[in-house]
Order: C-alpha cells, then structure tokens, then sequence
C-alpha cells in the first residue's frame, strides 16, 4: 500500500472530494434543523477518517498534523459541523499518541469499538460562571476520590473517581463516547485535570441547548454530572502535551474554516458565472470588477492555506518555533476565511443573504472561528508582548 508523505494511506486521500459531496449534500438541512449529523459522522467513519490520528504504536496510521488539516479541510469544506465534531476526536486521538495518559485497556477498548461504528471524543471544559478555561480559573467541576481507603493523592485506584458539574458549550455532546471532563480535585489544595466519563455512565444528563448563528448542527450542549464514575487521565500530563494540543487545534480548526470559505468562493464562481443580467447580455464573470473581486478571494485563501499547511509540516517535524506560532496563524486563517465570505456577500447582494442560497449559512459558520481557544485578543496580546520584551 503506498503511503502519502503526509502519513495517511492515498485510498483515504482519494476519497476526500466523494467525503466532501455527501457532507454537502445534507449541511443545508442539518443547519435547518440543527439535529445532530449522524449521517455525516458515519460518512467519515466508513472513510476510514474519524480514526486517521491513531498513532502507528496502536496499530493506526499515525497521521500528523498537516495530514489533518488537509482532512478537515476538506470535512469543513462538506459540512462544518460534522468537521469540527471529527476533529474533537482527531485531537484526542493525536494527543493520546503523543502524550499517553487513558489507561490501556480503555484505550483499546475505544479502538475495538471505532472499527466497527464511530466512536466520538471531546474533552469539556467550559463552565457557565468561569468561561473560556484559557483565561485562567480552577473549574467548578468535582472530582472525588471513590477509594475507600481514603487515598486522595491523585491515584484512587482501582475505584476511581466520580465527578459532579456541569459543563456548556459540549461540541457533539448527544453523539460522544468518551468524554473528557476537565474538574479539580477535592483536595485541600486542588489540581485541576482531565477525567474520563463514558457516556452510558449513571448521572449523565444532556440538556439541548445549542441555538448559535452558526454551526448549529454540532450540538454543542450542556452536560451535566451527578456522582458520575470517571477514570483519571491528565493529572500528570506534561506541560509540553498541552501545548502541542494548542498548536493541533490551532492549525486544524483554521484548515476547517478556510474549508468553509473555500465552500462559499465555489459557489461564488458559480454564481458569477451562470448569473446574466439583461442589460448586460454577459455573465457577471466577463466583468473585470467580478474578475478582480474574484483573484483577491483566492489570493487571500490560497495563501492562508498555504500557510497553515507549511506550519504544520514544521509542526510534525518537531520544530517547536512552528508550535509557537501556530496561534498567530490561527488569527491570519480565520481572520481570511471571514474576510473572504464577507466580500463574497458583498458581491453578490440579497441574492448571497438569501436562505435558499448557502453563502449566508457559509458566513454564519465562519464568523465562529471567532470564538474558539485561543481567541484572538489573547493572541495578539501575547504577540505584543512578547516583541516588546524583546
């Protein structure tokens, strides 16, 4: 089997635009619904993708992370929603590889199950009073002990822990297998990590909440925990893990928003083409403004583009400066993405804001680039300040 420079099996490759079609066929509903795109999820799991990170240690392919990008690329390209509830398990699956911290029977456990039906993992960690947990906080979320010797220094054992607490903005929450619920410890001096939860547990409760501008089929809900049993996996993960999990969903979540800025220029193209006004006798697409309007939206992507694939190629070469900056990439990608569907809008008129069309439904789910870790007043602080201390 020949294997593609970038660490994942050319089949799979091929099969991107097929996977990029069928996503597409359905985003319009699913964002009229915002139900949960279950159809989608199976789509990239018979493509062989939602698994695509597995490290080659666990039998997997091992893809890297410009391989990923280019996934979801493509994903968000198809359907966002669907891409960016992937690349909550594509993360997952690259940090267990590069930092090992599930135990080993839960992890092949996981990967048993993922061969034959998709198996979906998020970490959750947003709370209702402290927010975004990038801007600094311990969680409200409890984890206990379940040792019945009373040992609470960070190894329960066999029995465990549980956790109580609620968490929002939970990408995929109806569809998840494994979640991993960031808590403190009930200690007097707590930690706070990542504890895992399986979602047939007892005291699992989802609350449909997700009602957004954009995205809406990620059923992005609130989760709450009574007493739910959990096993610890991130009280001793090293501080460089962390920041390689920064650098992943920096670069993969801008290479799924230029996906879908990527959506909105084809069908750009298509309407500047086919559109003839009477007066003009000519598609839109003879119009040098057109033309000009046009070359700017593909300059603009193709070099962001460009750009978080060179990055990510330094990433999986081990080049830790390319890690640093991967933030800074994230604002230069997202920042394109909502720039171009913008001008976009502003080309085509009511005919680009009108429903029927998907250019509107494009430019709702880029503007929430926005929002994800790090945001980008965090990113150009740190940038600032960062020169300045120089």
């Amino acid at each position: 089997m020949s294997i593609d420079i970038i660490g994942i099996a050319s089949p799979q490759l091929d099969r991107l635009p097929e996977v990029t079609g069928s996503l597409a066929a359905n985003a319009e509903h699913n964002d009229r619904t915002a139900d949960f795109p279950a159809a989608g999820i199976r789509v990239v799991h018979q493509a062989a993708l939602l698994t695509a990170t597995v490290d080659r240690r666990y039998g997997g392919p091992g893809v890297g992370l410009a391989g990923t990008a280019r996934i979801l690329h493509a994903l968000g390209r198809g359907d966002p929603s669907v891409a960016l509830i992937t690349a909550m398990t594509l993360f997952a699956h690259a940090a267990q590889g590069a930092a090992p911290t599930w135990p080993d029977e839960v992890y092949k456990q996981a990967l048993a199950e993922s061969s034959a039906e998709p198996v979906l993992i998020n970490a959750l960690r947003v709370e209702p009073e402290l927010g975004t947990p990038a801007r600094g906080g311990l969680p409200k979320t409890i984890a206990r002990s379940r040792n019945r010797n009373g040992n609470r220094n960070g190894n329960a054992g066999a029995a465990g822990w549980e956790v109580t607490g609620h968490k929002i903005f939970s990408t995929g929450a109806v569809g998840l297998r494994w979640m991993a619920v960031w808590a403190r410890t009930d200690d007097p001096e707590p930690r706070a990590a990542s504890f895992l939860v399986r979602n047939d547990a007892p005291g699992i409760t989802i609350e449909r909440t997700w009602d957004h501008l954009g995205l809406r089929a990620s059923r992005s809900d609130d989760v709450t925990f009574d007493a739910t049993p959990a096993v610890a996996v991130g009280l001793d993960t090293p501080p460089a893990a962390a920041r390689s999990l920064m650098g992943w969903n920096c670069l993969g979540l801008s290479a799924l928003y230029l996906g879908a800025a990527a959506a909105a220029r084809d069908w750009l193209i298509k309407f500047l083409s086919e559109r003839t006004p009477a007066a003009l006798g000519a598609p839109l697409a003879t119009l040098p403004r057109f033309q000009q309007a046009v070359g700017e939206i593909e300059a603009a992507l193709g070099s962001a583009a460009d750009l978080v694939d060179a990055l990510a190629r330094r990433v999986d070469e081990g080049d830790d400066t390319a890690l640093g900056r991967a933030p800074a990439v994230k604002l230069i990608a997202t920042r394109a993405a909502i720039n171009v569907v913008g001008q976009a809008l502003e080309l085509t008129g009511n005919n680009g804001l009108t429903r029927k069309n998907p250019l509107e439904r494009h430019y709702r789910d880029v503007l929430c680039s926005r929002v994800h870790t790090p945001q980008d007043d965090s990113i150009t602080v740190a940038a600032g300040r960062a020169a300045l201390g120089r």
